[in-house]
C-alpha cells in the first residue's frame, strides 16, 4: 500500500482500488454513495489486503 493509493483512497475512494477488480470497484462505490466514510474504510481495508 503505497502513499499514493492512501492518499487516493481518501479523496476519491472507487479510484483508488480501480486494479483490484470489478466486485471491489462497485462495493466502493456503492458504501461512497451512503456516506464518504464507509467507502473510505472499505477502499483502505482492500488496500491492506493486497
Amino acid at each position: 500500500m503505497s502513499l499514493l493509493r492512501v492518499i487516493l483512497a481518501i479523496i476519491f475512494p472507487p479510484l483508488a482500488v480501480i486494479d483490484c477488480g470489478c466486485g471491489s470497484i462497485l462495493i466502493v462505490f456503492l458504501l461512497t454513495l451512503c456516506g464518504w466514510v464507509p467507502g473510505v474504510i472499505a477502499a483502505l481495508v482492500i488496500l491492506n489486503k493486497d
